[in-house]
């Protein structure tokens, strides 16, 4: 190797990437030579490539058997790669197979289905055309019962099947069925017709109860009335017609028997000559010489007449037990227990031709019959009722029940109940103008009684008007209000006539405080609701009241009153100083007087109350009056006794105002 062989480029780079080599650093700081050392790296190497061979030479052997085993391994793989191969082609052939087969499976699924959606049609074609023996034996032969409705629901489902399908009428399996069918469907509806009419027969027997027979019998047969409608539409309109014959004529002979047999229980209560404005006497002595007195009252007064608007919802009345009884009734009761009958049996009626006939128009044919009966009842009773009172309340009797049909839901009465209460209203307003025209076409000559006592045509006046305001109290009737209103007037100018045949005015006045007081009480006692007509004649009581007191002072006060009503007001004005003055010797004899006899005037003007006036509650609010406005006079005298130049000589003789006070409160503790 020479010089220019070796090329020393790039020896500094390496040098200095060498610094940091442990082995070069270490050589470079001992300062061991290069090619001693390179000497000693080759010597290494050869050492460790002989160790290397004679390593080789000692496993030759082995190297030799695994050399063997790889080959042997060799051979063994590529046998499995044969057989491996072999499997993939099977698997191949195998997924074609199974995608095959489940083309296959998917098509037998397809025709499976298939075959199941035809087999089930066909099942239930066969099952709806096919008429089993069991069925043609029952329906000809059977007795007509729960499984005799069950095979006639059958035969209907089969019947329908044959005449909707357009599929199955153009069967051939039809041609074969259908004659059989025909004769069964004509065979069912013979038997049926027979034995629902046998069942409608049973309803007009004697004393038959017909809402049980209705409910525990007939309902359980509703489905022959639906059979025969759908496939018997003859014979359907021919049981639909019995049974309206047959209900008709029942239920008509049913309310014609109860009205007779109310009839017998009516009690009369008014004529035509019962009117507030009647007098007395006339009444008495022909057209009510049968009937008991107690009777009478309850033309005017309403009394326990009222009860039946609180008994509205309560059983009808049955008949024979209260003639058994020898009851009597107003006629509102016999109303109220007719119409309540009628309420029950419609409902019932009504509720019953809905569920078995499946139509309600046929309540209405049935029940012409006994709307009928009624009317014709009411037709001679409302002629010949002049009882106002019991007229307005059935008016009242008509509305509650119209409420009761309205809660129950049932509109099958609506327009007959209209109509009842429009025939009613006029028959009440010509009974009310009969009695407001004999007020105002009164005799007063005859009507007129030498008694300063409530006269009897105002207090049949008050009971009368209690008696409607009272029925009516719920209702706020306006043409009622307005026709008690005439009478009201019509009464007013009656009773002043009758109060001007007295021939003192203070009788007049005590007459006319007596019949006010009267009315007011019988108002009250009717309830809170007199309202205007209670306070009406409240204001003519006052104002009587205070005219009385004027008069019953004066009776025994005259010159006493007569001085403070003219000396002594004049002299308290200071305007009326130009009049002359009062002086002793005037008042002087009025003081003397009053104190020698007011006690016995006092005791005078009780015991004139006490005789002149009904209710003594009434006479000693007057008498209290009285003495309170005796006080005032007598206070008012002493007033101008005092402003009187040596009035103080006359105290000797004036009585004391605390005298007069205890005087008042002993007539006060006695009522």
């Amino acid at each position: 190797m020479t010089c220019e062989d070796v090329s020393l480029e790039g020896l500094q780079q390496e040098l200095e990437e060498c610094k940091s080599d442990e082995v070069v650093a270490n050589i470079l700081s001992k300062g061991t030579k290069l090619r001693e050392y390179a000497k000693g790296v080759e010597n290494n190497i050869r050492q460790m490539e002989l160790d290397s061979i004679q390593d080789y030479i000692v496993e030759s052997d082995n190297l030799v058997s695994l050399h063997d085993q790889i080959h042997d391994c060799d051979a063994i793989l590529s046998q499995m790669e044969t057989l491996l191969s072999g499997f993939q082609a099977e698997i191949g052939s195998i997924s074609s197979d199974i995608k095959i087969l489940q083309e296959k499976s998917m098509d037998m699924g397809l025709k499976l289905k298939n075959r199941k959606v035809a087999e089930s049609k066909l099942a239930k074609f066969v099952e709806d055309i096919i008429v089993p023996p069991r069925m043609v034996d029952i329906v000809v032969d059977g007795e007509v019962n729960d499984e005799y409705m069950r095979t006639l629901e059958i035969l209907s489902k089969k019947l329908k099947f044959v005449e909707v399908d357009a599929m199955v009428k153009s069967s051939k399996a039809l041609k074969d069925v259908q004659p059989e069918l025909e004769r069964l469907r004509q065979k069912a509806v013979s038997k049926v017709f027979e034995f629902i009419v046998q069942k409608l027969y049973a309803l007009r027997k004697p004393k038959t109860n017909i809402q049980i027979l209705q409910q525990s019998v007939l309902l359980k047969y509703k489905y022959i009335v639906s059979f025969l409608k759908e496939h018997g539409k003859e014979i359907f309109i021919e049981v639909r017609g019995a049974y309206i014959d047959t209900m008709n004529k029942v239920l008509s002979a049913h309310f014609r028997a109860y009205i007779q047999a109310l009839e017998k229980l009516q009690l009369d209560i008014a004529t035509s000559s019962d009117l507030i404005g009647v007098e007395a006497r006339s009444t008495s002595l022909f057209s009510r010489g049968r009937e008991p007195l107690k009777n009478r009252s309850a033309v005017f007064a309403l009394g326990e007449r009222i009860n039946i608007l609180k008994e509205i919802d309560q059983p009808a009345l049955i008949p024979h037990i209260a003639e058994a009884s020898s009851l009597k009734y107003p006629y509102e009761v016999l109303f109220r227990s007719l119409h309540k009958l009628l309420m029950d049996t419609a409902t019932s009626e009504y509720l019953f031709c809905d569920d078995f006939f499946g139509e309600e128009s046929i309540f209405y044919e049935i029940f012409a019959g006994p709307f009928s009966v009624i009317d014709e009842h009411l037709n001679s009773i409302l002629p010949n009722c002049f009882d106002a009172i019991g007229l307005m309340l059935m008016i009242r009797i008509i509305h509650q029940h119209q409420l009761i049909m309205s809660r129950r839901r049932i509109p099958c009465l609506d327009s007959y109940l209209d109509k009842v209460n429009i025939s009613l209203w006029p028959r009440f307003k010509m009974v009310f103008d009969m009695h407001l025209n004999s007020l105002r076409n009164a005799n007063i000559k005859t009507l007129w009684e030498d008694d300063i006592h409530p006269h009897y045509v105002m207090r049949r006046y008050a009971e009368f008007t209690a008696s409607l305001i009272h029925i009516n109290v719920e209702y706020g009737d306006g043409q009622l209000e307005l026709n008690l209103e005439r009478l009201r007037m019509s009464v007013d100018d009656l009773l002043i006539k009758l109060a001007k045949l007295f021939p003192k005015p203070k009788l007049q006045t005590v007459f006319l405080i007596n019949n006010y007081d009267m009315t007011i009480a019988v108002l009250k006692e009717a309830g809170s609701e007199g309202g205007k007509i209670q306070l009406h004649f409240e204001e003519l009581l006052r104002s009587n009241t205070a005219i009385f007191v004027e008069e019953v002072l004066l009776e025994h006060f005259s010159d006493l009153i007569k001085f403070v009503k003219t000396r002594a007001s004049s002299s308290e004005e200071p305007s009326s100083s130009s009049e002359r003055p009062i002086t002793v010797a005037e008042v002087e004899p009025l003081v003397k007087d009053f104190a020698s006899r007011w006690k016995a005037a006092i005791e005078l003007m009780h015991k004139d109350v006490i005789t002149s006036f009904s209710n003594f509650l009434c006479g000693m609010e007057i008498l209290r009056a009285a003495l309170t406005q005796l006080l005032l006079y007598y206070t008012r005298l002493s007033d101008c006794i005092k402003r009187i130049n040596g009035g103080s000589a006359m105290n000797k003789d004036l009585v004391s105002i605390s005298s007069i006070m205890y005087e008042i409160r002993k007539y006060s503790r006695t009522f």
